[in-house]
């Protein structure tokens, strides 16, 4: 094994590359986050997400924001298309549970892939944003809390 005066300077650089992506995710030290522009991330690996389109998934993340102090994990906003609101949730936790209709559930199963985009941290994104970024690597939105407040949301709607 090379001694660290023994690595070649693209190793070097590499690891000097590694320590700025992590300043760059505000040293979360979050390796799913692409260091630019945005990429697709299967779901069930590093988390599962739960979407809703729209004026109500915007409200819904409004109204997550107030449960939790302003701390309600992760939230991917996309601002063409369905407008959907993406909510981060940890692995495995949207498979065997009912979610209310206006939810699209990303999980992996048995013949079942999804993909969640997530934007960078920082610089061009479009068309997606950070609503609320990961505070720390275990840091997820969630889920019952999510369903319920879906579940009171889209019930409320309902009721106009």
């Amino acid at each position: 094994m090379p001694t660290y005066r023994q690595q070649s300077w693209k190793t070097l650089a590499s690891a000097r590359e590694h320590v700025s992506v992590i300043e760059e995710n505000r040293e979360v030290n979050v390796d799913w986050i692409p260091v630019s522009g945005f990429q697709l991330r299967k779901a069930g690996v590093q988390f599962d997400a739960v979407r809703v389109d729209g004026e109500d998934g915007r409200r819904l993340a409004d109204w997550m924001e107030t449960l939790t102090g302003g701390d309600p994990g992760p939230v991917v906003i996309e601002a063409n298309g369905r407008r959907g609101v993406y909510f981060l949730v940890p692995p495995g936790t949207t498979s065997h549970k009912s979610w209310p209709r206006g939810v699209t559930r990303f999980g992996a199963g048995p013949a079942h892939v999804s993909y969640v985009p997530v934007p960078a941290l920082t610089g061009r994104t479009w068309p997606l944003a950070w609503r609320c970024p990961p505070t720390g690597p275990g840091r997820f939105v969630h889920p019952l809390l999510l369903r319920s407040a879906v579940a009171e949301l889209l019930a409320c709607r309902n009721d106009w």
